[in-house]
């Protein structure tokens, strides 16, 4: 029987870039930085893009949906892709993959091409998964919270940069054909840094074990009510891209007609029954025996995970998308003021991220996320009493307060992703970062029925939802979880 196969300092340093597991945190956060900037490359030239492919206010609509319609899914089967196949092949694939699709939307010439693969590109949105199990495989309990915010925050910031730099690059190209050119660079560069990425890394330390999953093709559960409770926690996932199909059918945006709409709606519920039947293969044998002790793990804490990335990123996302447009009504500031103003809120990405993830690895991964969540549905609370009497500081100041909350409960949440159970990190981090995505669905779906005052409110609402499943299923890590090696042996990962 051998222990934490690990051995690195116990503070992480950023700097010490003559650690190999330094090199591999800076490639793999730069890995997700691409893959951001890519997803996002579309959102700062917007204008160009309608005028160039002559497109409808409602067409710029669904390819703003579209771009996140297929990230959903693409989290799920990229997790079990990772725990098959490793981080280092599945990154080096997405990234030249995306940057292809990236390239080739770049030179679409109306607006079913441009839809189609906007579609697509929405797969590299699910790059995100694969550097937590990158990371989890080369830092130890004691730092993984930290690494993973370091990765999370800096990674995350490939959007903002996306607004910052690609409008410049679309001018110094000039010309209506100028967002082209800016587009196609960004997926040249990520095609590039896949191929970098395959041969700069490897997916463990020399001499550790890459632990795979027995099976594949659905997550595995340890008991018959965690299969239960798997189904259940199934059913967001569907039913937000049932939503999206929704807002593009008869009854809103009216680009989809209304037979192609519900032909969406019963292939999702045969895919849902798909799943379904692949999550009664893997686990069928839970009614039959009692699974071994060093194979179980208790998925309760995976759906608290669930819930509260709905409540953190998810709501991250939503207000990212409106926040611009809020302070401009609201406070009557012109879009570029309004712009800058609401980039602070995804600006506290760097600093807030990482400071959860080392939180938690300081202070405990259950109460550091308790308080976390209660911070972010106080934040929204103060959020919901912006109004045109506000003084515009004071405005500013709640919103960066909330956003260090949110976006430092998505590095607590990360921060314990890896320590549930090892050889299935990938395909928990699929499951998790998806409700991120179910989360945005679902509150910029509020956000089109009510104010943004009450918009605010309701996320707050979910934010004490997040906080009341985490005190009931969410447990402190202690001691070590176990993995079974090839030869037989059993290996000891700590996870305190």
């Amino acid at each position: 029987m051998r222990t934490d196969r690990t051995d690195p300092p116990a503070r992480l340093n950023p700097l010490a870039f003559g650690r190999p597991e330094i090199r591999v945190l800076h490639f793999t956060w730069i890995a997700f930085f691409i893959s951001f900037y890519v997803w996002f490359n579309h959102a700062p030239l917007l204008k160009s893009i309608q005028q160039s492919l002559g497109l409808s206010a409602q067409e710029l609509k669904t390819l703003l949906i579209l771009n996140v319609a297929m990230t959903i899914p693409a989290r799920i089967v990229i997790g079990m892709l990772v725990d098959k196949f490793g981080p280092r092949q599945v990154y080096s694939a997405l990234l030249m993959t995306g940057g292809a699709i990236s390239i080739a939307f770049a030179f679409s010439q109306d607006f079913v091409q441009a839809a189609i693969l906007r579609f697509l590109l929405g797969f590299i949105g699910a790059g995100f998964v694969i550097g937590i199990r990158m990371i989890s495989e080369w830092f130890p309990a004691r730092t993984v919270g930290l690494a993973e915010g370091i990765y999370g925050g800096w990674g995350n910031f490939g959007s903002a940069a996306a607004a910052i730099t690609l409008p410049t690059i679309a001018l110094l190209f000039g010309g209506a054909d100028g967002w082209r050119w800016a587009v196609a660079s960004s997926g040249g560069v990520a095609m590039l840094y896949g191929a970098f990425y395959f041969f700069a890394v490897s997916n463990t330390p020399k001499g550790s074990t890459y632990f795979r999953p027995k099976k594949t093709g659905a997550l595995e559960v340890s008991c018959r009510r965690d299969f239960w409770l798997l189904l259940i926690m199934k059913a967001p996932l569907v039913l937000a891209l049932g939503l999206l199909a929704w807002k593009l059918g008869p009854a809103n945006l009216d680009v989809l007609p209304g037979w192609l709409e519900w032909t969406i709606h019963a292939l999702l519920v045969a895919l849902y029954g798909w799943q379904a039947w692949h999550i009664w293969e893997i686990n069928k044998h839970v009614f039959k025996e009692e699974v071994p002790q060093l194979d179980r793990y208790d998925f309760r804490q995976v759906a608290a995970l669930d819930i509260a990335y709905f409540a953190t990123f998810g709501s991250e996302l939503a207000v990212v998308s409106m926040l611009p447009l809020f302070f401009a009504d609201t406070f009557g500031l012109s879009p570029v003021s309004a712009g800058l103003l609401a980039s602070g809120y995804a600006f506290m990405n760097l600093v807030a991220r990482p400071t959860g993830g080392l939180l938690s690895d300081r202070f405990g991964r259950r109460g550091t996320m308790m308080i976390l969540l209660a911070g972010l549905s106080l934040g929204y609370l103060g959020m919901s009493s912006i109004d045109s009497g506000t003084w515009l500081p004071l405005a500013v100041a709640l919103t960066m307060l909330c956003s260090f909350f949110v976006q430092s409960g998505e590095g607590a949440v990360f921060a314990m992703v890896p320590l549930i159970k090892r050889r299935l990190t990938g395909q928990i981090a699929g499951q998790v970062g998806a409700y991120g995505n179910v989360g945005a669905v679902m509150f910029l779906t509020v956000l089109s029925f009510v104010s943004p005052q009450v918009f605010f409110l309701v996320i707050g609402a979910a934010g004490l939802l997040a906080l009341l499943v985490t005190w009931l299923w969410l447990k402190e890590p202690q001691g070590h979880m176990a993995e079974v090696l090839p030869d037989g042996t059993v290996e000891l990962i700590k996870v305190e």
